[in-house]
């Protein structure tokens, strides 16, 4: 039986290996020349999985006391989904709930099992949209495909996945987007605002453009937005000094380094057929080693949208690639300082009252031709670099002479006003108003469950589909582009 299992799904991976994705590669480049015909095969892709996810959900009844968790279109364990999850599985009042995580890669996960409570699946469409029909409650932090919508009885929360910088759909004023057009965007913003329940905001400000974003003052659902703080940011707040030794520990830093973190964004036009979205990083790591190599390390983290893989072999000892690690949160946490662009991870990261470097090469390019940002450049809380040859000497000055000024604390009260490491208490109240939760939560260690990460999944063709945003603020423009030009999954 497991013989003939094996030999189906080698015979599967060389199906797809050598015809469905030359297939599906050809039809993205037709697609890309030729937008009639790309609106009419994402729309025959729809009708059929729409009529698969039907067929799959009709007779099910949700169950009552059951959640699906997904991070980021199953590429990760973290974001507010993780936070959520670990709150709930910490009170006692929950212990007769069960709980689903989704997962590309499921092997890496598999520890989440030792909680007796927790299952973890493979994300395949078969597999997933199964347990999603079954489940009355979806926790995510990315739009859910076009084709899966919930039932009356069921509660799907968008958690989404960071204060935005950038505009998203229907705030975008002009796209230089490599797939989607303006209105394909909103399309997508107004399905997802018809399925979700709720839409988590960490703030005044985020809850003013996620109305604006997703149209939902015009369509009267406003009262969709749940604005209680980012459950993801209560561990930056609840931490535990001896976390900070356990995260540098199992990256292999060395003791005595400073520690620079990188986390760049992602580019709208950088996208090429076949590869997916690129990254021209405009930053030579042999000559930062020159200057820096002595006192500081760097962590590497590239956004998951970036398809191109970049190899650090060279530099071994000087940076780290963390671009598989699954929370960001624990390398703000061990970070002295933050390296970014157009990013939102520097509204976390600034919880934490550290210095933060802006590094945008391309500015101009990027604020006027591609999205344009919600508010000015002079309010964020760090000097702004457009020239390489700048950043050794931005890099010193950053870390040695930082002061937590006026302008970065009153950069807090406007982004991050509620974040007070209660946010995930908040959310359970609001979402599950019928359980008081009373108890005390049980403590455990910081990577008590947590494994040596296994090699990654080879992922089916048939898995659900669509690419999403680290603390990183794309919205749902990448989804189709995987069906019609073909996205490689990237990085956080």
């Amino acid at each position: 039986m497991k013989i003939s299992r094996k030999l189906k799904r080698k015979w599967r991976k060389l199906i797809r290996k050598y015809v469905k994705r030359p297939i599906k590669r050809k039809i993205g480049d037709y697609g890309k020349e030729h937008p009639g015909f790309r609106k009419v095969w994402r729309r025959t892709l729809y009708l059929k999985r729409r009529l698969y996810y039907w067929w799959r959900s009709h007779k099910v009844v949700p169950d009552e006391k059951t959640i699906v968790f997904n991070s980021f279109n199953g590429k990760t364990y973290g974001c507010s989904p993780k936070a959520v999850y670990e709150y709930m599985i910490s009170h006692e009042e929950f212990d007769d709930w069960t709980f689903i995580w989704a997962f590309k890669n499921a092997k890496k996960h598999k520890f989440l099992e030792k909680n007796p409570n927790t299952k973890v699946i493979r994300q395949t469409a078969r597999i997933y949209e199964r347990k999603l029909a079954k489940a009355k409650y979806w926790i995510t932090n990315y739009r859910m495909t076009d084709h899966v919508w919930p039932k009356p009885e069921q509660v799907y929360v968008q958690c989404w996945h960071g204060t935005p910088l950038k505009r998203l759909g229907y705030d975008l004023q002009t796209s230089e987007n490599a797939i989607d057009s303006i209105e394909d965007i909103r399309r997508k913003y107004d399905t997802d605002a018809k399925k979700f329940s709720y839409i988590l905001s960490p703030s005044r400000f985020a809850s003013e453009k996620f109305i604006s974003a997703w149209n939902l003052k015009e369509n009267k659902m406003e009262d969709k937005v749940m604005e209680v703080g980012y459950p993801r940011n209560d561990f930056l707040l609840n931490h535990k000094p001896e976390d900070i030794l356990a995260i540098k520990e199992r990256l292999g830093i060395p003791e005595g380094k400073k520690v620079i973190l990188y986390a760049p964004t992602w580019r709208d036009n950088q996208h090429q057929s076949g590869v997916g979205f690129t990254y021209d990083l405009n930053l030579d790591f042999e000559k930062l080693r020159q200057n820096l190599g002595e006192e500081y390390v760097i962590v590497f983290r590239v956004h998951y949208l970036v398809a191109s893989k970049f190899s650090f072999e060279d530099f071994e000892g000087f940076i780290y690639n963390a671009s598989n690690y699954d929370d960001i949160n624990h390398l703000y946490l061990i970070a002295d300082l933050l390296i970014t662009d157009y990013s939102s991870v520097f509204f976390d990261y600034g919880i934490l009252k550290k210095p933060i470097l802006f590094y945008m090469y391309d500015l101009e390019d990027y604020k006027d031709s591609i999205r344009g940002f919600y508010f000015g450049i002079d309010k964020l809380p760090g000097r702004i670099i457009t020239e390489e040859a700048e950043l050794p000497e931005a890099i010193r000055d950053s870390i040695e002479h930082f002061e937590y000024d006026e302008k970065y604390a009153e950069f807090n009260r406007m982004f991050s006003h509620l974040e007070d490491g209660q946010a995930a208490a908040r959310f359970v109240a609001r979402v599950f108003p019928e359980i008081s939760v009373t108890s005390t939560a049980r403590e455990r260690d910081l990577f008590e469950w947590y494994e040596t990460p296994e090699e990654e999944e080879e992922l089916d063709e048939d898995m659900l589909e669509g690419e999403g945003e680290s603390g990183n603020d794309v919205g749902s423009e990448a989804e189709d582009a995987k069906e019609c030009g073909k996205i490689s999954g990237g990085k956080e």
